[in-house]
């Protein structure tokens, strides 16, 4: 029996980055947390720790806030895709980069009924996403968003499911749906307008959300996907996982009051899970961006 070295990577994980573009006294903030994975040539450091062949996390850093400085950030899949391409391409001994990038959001304060010029609050919204994966010569790129948390307070319905003798759930034709979306789309090329892509993406996706009468959140989750697609030509492929957020009735009989779907209990855990991937049935194979 032998033993081989198998798939490998390494990377600098979270690159907490903070680009500030000044134009005069107006600033712009862009916050991002950038993770770099790379793969290639590294058997000799696996096997006998010789390491010519690599380049260094510590410079993988250096090199996401160097490129900060030289060529601002930009849309989240620009930045993703020129590092990526800049690791590849420089350095014989590595053939795939994959870059991943989470932006946080900002918005600016307002004082005395104008915006102010370089003063922000963190928004309490979600997170956008995006993978970019480069190889020499192909690029793959995936968006997405994390942490959206949505809520139907009517319009949802629950029933006609498995009973057996575990089964305790009561049937319910008017429910309250909720769910921290994580989204993922994949690009069918590296040539997109990346700004309005995600914007137009995401209201799609709750648009779908609000206007779909649920019978179930699988059912919500596919209305979600095929809006995205019926809509956004360049987007290929969905991928969405959505906990279900649980809320109860609380039964407040105890007391002689009633509750019509007014008063619940927000249950945190356990919690339902579902997941599902809605595409065109002629979208191109997905890279290798897809599976990370």
């Amino acid at each position: 029996m032998a033993i081989i070295l198998g798939p490998n990577q390494y990377g600098k994980a979270e690159t907490r980055v903070v680009h500030v573009t000044r134009n005069g006294s107006v600033h712009e903030i862009k916050d991002l947390n950038v993770s770099v994975a790379l793969g290639g040539d590294m058997t000799d450091t696996h096997l006998t720790g010789d390491n010519s062949k690599v380049l260094p996390t510590d410079t993988q850093k250096n090199t996401v806030f160097a490129f900060a400085k030289e060529h601002g950030v930009g849309e989240i899949e620009e930045f993703g895709l020129r590092l990526a391409k800049h690791f590849v391409d420089s350095q014989p001994t590595i053939h795939t980069a994959r870059v991943a990038i989470e932006e946080f959001a900002w918005e600016r304060l307002s004082v005395g009924g104008a915006p102010a010029p370089h003063s922000f609050q963190r928004c309490g919204v979600e997170t956008r996403t995006a993978t970019v994966t480069y190889d020499g010569t192909n690029a793959w790129v995936v968006s997405g968003l994390k942490d959206l948390v949505v809520l139907n307070s009517t319009a949802s319905e629950f029933w006609g499911y498995i009973r057996d003798p575990y089964t305790t759930l009561r049937e319910t034709a008017d429910r309250v749906l909720a769910t921290a979306v994580t989204a993922r789309w994949r690009h069918a090329s590296q040539d997109s307008d990346w700004g309005k892509s995600y914007a137009e993406a995401r209201q799609h996706l709750v648009e779908a959300f609000a206007e779909t009468h649920s019978l179930s959140l699988q059912q919500t989750l596919y209305a979600m996907g095929q809006r995205v697609l019926e809509n956004r030509p360049e987007v290929a492929e969905v991928r969405l996982t959505l906990p279900n957020k649980h809320h109860f009735v609380v039964d407040l009989s105890a007391f002689d009051l009633d509750n019509d779907n007014e008063v619940f209990f927000a249950a945190d855990r356990p919690y339902g899970l579902i997941e599902g991937t809605v595409l065109r049935d002629d979208s191109p194979e997905p890279g290798p961006a897809w599976s990370e």
